[in-house]
């Protein structure tokens, strides 16, 4: 911030829970790919005596799961009901949310606190333009990361979220930031001036947060420095504009007149539930980070690229195995998944997954370098056509198909050399005078004649012969 100023930011994230059937019916949860209000049933349009099933067990796992990767003491061996949180809007057609007291406390995330992590159903999606609102959404199992006030800047912030949905990745059976929603809490200090705490609501992004605090930040310190006081209010987020507006002052818990749902049993979470749901728990990004740079010998920062993605990672593994763990497969693998592959990616702004690249691909490529069948610039030109081509041809057959091989022939190289030397006359000049990075030149001028076909080894020592002579 910039000193004089300081804010204090927390977040409530909300993250959808990916299974087959919603939270309290058998209603499927593919909600996007169906017309409006066709996966509904009674329980979850929230119709008259219609009665909640037992909960989706799997959602309870997941929550747990994902309390235990944010280091949460899971509440065991008590009550933990189900509670009705009531209020009216179009989408909540019972009147009431049911979300559960905290499953897991006291946990910390990246120096964030983490306050509670709870489940929830997701309301339905109310479209006020169009005055529709669609129920296909309602009853998704939701899980709710409360964290503490912690984060002092908007970067904070978009770091926090961004390693978040990186750990979601790694657990599975969340759908990330497609269907993260989160409530910014944010208050500010002028000069020692403390404003009251504004909460904005329903922000569907990384970005719209960043956004949302840098705009929050600078409205509410002008308040504070004109000598006025903050209104401690909800917020919207309007997203054409990346502005906040007032939406209505700032609830309490009392105002959502919370009571145990008397139709859902309380769930207990014991010892061996917890133990249940460790032994489906992956590694987190961290350990593996750790473990890459135990086990294989690679630099923290490459590690940590390697990790970020988990599909990347699990790619990252399974080539230097096929190759043969040793120091020479493991830097090829770090060089060609982490940095011309992670290059290609980038560039086509895809991940690995939507690449359709199997690891099989990899080390047929960096296998064909090794057996020096192709160059290592052809090799960054096949990563570039299968990528493009998404997987539907292998290195060999785009090798075959465009006649890729490295040229070895003695008799093609020396011509090639002798005219990138015939032509080059200032380049043989100073490597002559003694300017050795010229034969570099001299090299990439064969390799032009030969669209990078030449095998490196051959061109240097063929070149260094031709030159030699000429002293």
């Amino acid at each position: 911030m910039d000193g004089e100023t300081t804010m204090k930011c927390g977040l409530e994230i909300h993250v959808q829970v990916e299974t087959r059937s919603k939270l309290f019916c058998r209603c499927p949860t593919n909600y996007n790919e169906v017309p409006p209000n066709t996966n509904v049933c009674p329980v979850c349009m929230g119709l008259p005596g219609a009665r909640p099933m037992p909960p989706n067990k799997k959602a309870i796992d997941i929550a747990i799961m994902v309390a235990k990767m944010l280091n949460c003491e899971i509440v065991l061996d008590k009550d933990i009901y189900f509670q009705r949180k009531h209020y009216d809007y179009p989408d909540l057609p019972s009147g009431y949310q049911r979300t559960t007291v905290p499953i897991g406390v006291n946990g910390r995330f990246l120096n964030v606190g983490i306050a509670e992590v709870h489940l929830e159903e997701d309301p339905g999606q109310y479209k006020p333009d169009l005055g529709l609102v669609d129920f296909n959404r309602s009853g998704i199992p939701l899980i709710e990361i409360v964290t503490e006030p912690d984060i002092r800047s908007p970067e904070e912030a978009r770091e926090f979220l961004k390693q978040l949905m990186r750990l979601f990745r790694y657990i599975g059976h969340l759908r990330g930031e497609g269907t993260m929603r989160a409530d910014v809490n944010i208050s500010v200090n002028y000069r020692g001036i403390q404003g009251n705490r504004v909460e904005v609501k329903n922000i569907n992004s990384i970005k719209g947060v960043y956004k949302v605090l840098k705009y929050e930040f600078i409205r509410q310190k002008n308040i504070l420095k004109r000598g006025g006081e903050v209104k401690r209010e909800t917020r919207a987020f309007m997203e054409s504009q990346m502005i906040t507006r007032a939406m209505r002052t700032k609830e309490t818990a009392e105002d959502y007149r919370y009571i145990p749902d008397p139709d859902i049993q309380p769930i207990v979470i014991d010892e061996r539930w917890i133990k249940e749901v460790e032994s489906q728990m992956p590694e987190t990004p961290l350990e593996k980070e750790k473990r890459f740079i135990r086990e294989y010998g690679i630099k923290e920062e490459d590690a940590k690229v390697l990790v970020s993605d988990l599909a990347l990672a699990e790619v990252f593994e399974k080539v230097v195995r096929d190759l043969g763990v040793n120091e020479k497969h493991v830097n090829l693998a770090v060089t060609w998944i982490r940095n011309e592959l992670k290059r290609v990616l980038a560039y086509n702004k895809i991940d690995f997954l939507e690449s359709n690249l199997k690891p099989e691909h990899l080390t047929e490529l960096i296998r064909l370098i090794t057996d020096n069948i192709i160059s290592q610039k052809i090799g960054k030109k096949i990563i570039e056509i299968m990528v493009e081509h998404r997987g539907k041809k292998s290195p060999r057959e785009i090798v075959e198909e465009m006649g890729l091989t490295v040229i070895t022939e003695d008799d093609v190289l020396v011509k090639a050399c002798e005219e990138a030397i015939k032509n080059n006359p200032k380049a043989v000049k100073d490597y002559l005078d003694g300017n050795k990075v010229a034969l570099h030149f001299l090299m990439g001028q064969v390799m032009k004649l030969t669209k990078g076909r030449a095998e490196p080894k051959k061109v240097v020592k063929i070149l260094k012969e031709k030159l030699d002579t000429m002293v």
